[in-house]
């Protein structure tokens, strides 16, 4: 209930909510995180006693006791205790990412075989395939990125909906991959390499087809998950004229928010500074790969560039999409729809700068992860 709650902007009747969860269960984790994870929710001294109290106990679930060790690391955040802050920010990662199966050599591996099929003549071989609908706005980058404010100034214009982070395109590509996935000679992306011209049209038609259940009759609409930045080469030949915007932030600010984060599902990078500091790169790295090969394909959104400079970068952001420029889009916290994402609460506030530079009151324990994204 206090999701759904949430979701549609009802914040006060959330909170209570999820205050009757930890009252019903005291040690209930998730209560207590989704609290934190509003972002704006102050704890009080006698939840911080019990929230310390429950993640101390020998016996508590390992799911409760890192759900507390983020809202821990959250509540102390905010009092300015950041060094006890990291340290159960540190034990909440920790204890999630021994129970998740993530391997960051995948991930670059993955990348380094888009790099290498994706070539400029690969690309042009294909120029024409896909089907021509212009529909989709994709918002790629990294998860605390900013994408969720692009996606809700887009979903203030009268000719853009706003869906969520669609699984679609991970879909297909898991089609792609076929039953026999092999990790080390994986059928994807090569297979795009023995492909007809009419099995792109398809897959972006069935595409198109799929995502209607989310759409009104506004002409275009929002795919805004993170992710799809891995596979926007094949976005590119399923949906030729799709808009491409890379949601791009500070990689301190972006890379500590992560490690801050606890995500519902999936992003399982974001369980270790070293892994972070990986994925970061090797999402660089493809990122510029996709700049060369895709020459003004996709625009770039720096999220301290629209912090600072609001109107500007929506008006760069509507032309990119061409779309006329609407006033309602420079006050985006006015636009009632529902939000899905960490973000949700950030959004329903006007533009605000405190958030920029957080990351900076955990230096003193960032060097390694500072040293490997800085470069």
């Amino acid at each position: 209930m206090g999701h759904a709650l949430k979701t549609l902007g009802r914040q006060p009747e959330a909170i209570s909510a999820y205050q009757s969860a930890y009252t019903v269960n005291p040690g209930f984790g998730d209560a207590y995180w989704s609290l934190a994870n509003l972002k704006t929710y102050r704890f009080s001294e006698a939840e911080i006693a019990g929230m310390r109290a429950h993640e101390a106990l020998t016996g508590t679930p390992l799911a409760d006791r890192y759900h507390l060790c983020f809202a821990l690391g959250k509540a102390l955040e905010d009092r300015g205790e950041y060094a006890e802050s990291f340290a159960y920010y540190e034990r909440g990662n920790a204890l999630k990412k021994d129970e998740i199966p993530y391997r960051a050599e995948t991930t670059e591996r993955n990348a380094r075989l888009q790099i290498s099929l994706f070539t400029p003549p690969f690309v042009a071989a294909r120029r024409g395939f896909g089907c021509p609908r212009p529909d989709p706005i994709f918002v790629v980058g990294l998860p605390r990125a900013g994408s969720t404010l692009i996606e809700q100034i887009l979903a203030s214009h009268t000719q853009v909906e706003g869906t969520m982070e669609l699984s679609d395109i991970t879909r297909l590509v898991v089609r792609l991959m076929g039953r026999q996935y092999s990790e080390t000679e994986p059928r994807y992306p090569s297979v795009l390499a023995e492909l007809p011209a009419e099995k792109f049209r398809e897959f972006g038609e069935k595409y198109l087809a799929d995502t209607e259940i989310y759409r009104t009759d506004r002409p275009f609409f929002i795919d805004k998950n993170p992710n799809n930045f891995r596979h926007l080469g094949l976005i590119h030949l399923i949906l030729p004229n799709a808009k491409i915007i890379d949601a791009r932030r500070e990689p301190m600010a972006c890379c500590f928010s992560n490690f801050k984060q606890l995500f519902a599902t999936g992003q399982e990078f974001t369980y270790s500074l070293e892994d972070i500091a990986r994925y970061y790169r090797s999402y660089v790295e493809l990122m510029a790969h996709w700049d060369e090969v895709l020459p003004g394909k996709i625009l770039r959104v720096q999220h301290e560039d629209v912090v600072e400079n609001l109107e500007d970068n929506v008006r760069r952001i509507l032309d990119y999409c061409g779309l006329d420029f609407q006033p309602q889009c420079l006050e985006f916290h006015k636009t009632e729809r529902s939000v899905r994402t960490a973000s949700s609460e950030q959004v329903r506030q006007p533009i605000f700068k405190d958030g920029l530079n957080q990351w900076e009151n955990f230096a003193p324990w960032l060097d390694e992860l500072r040293k490997n994204v800085l470069f």
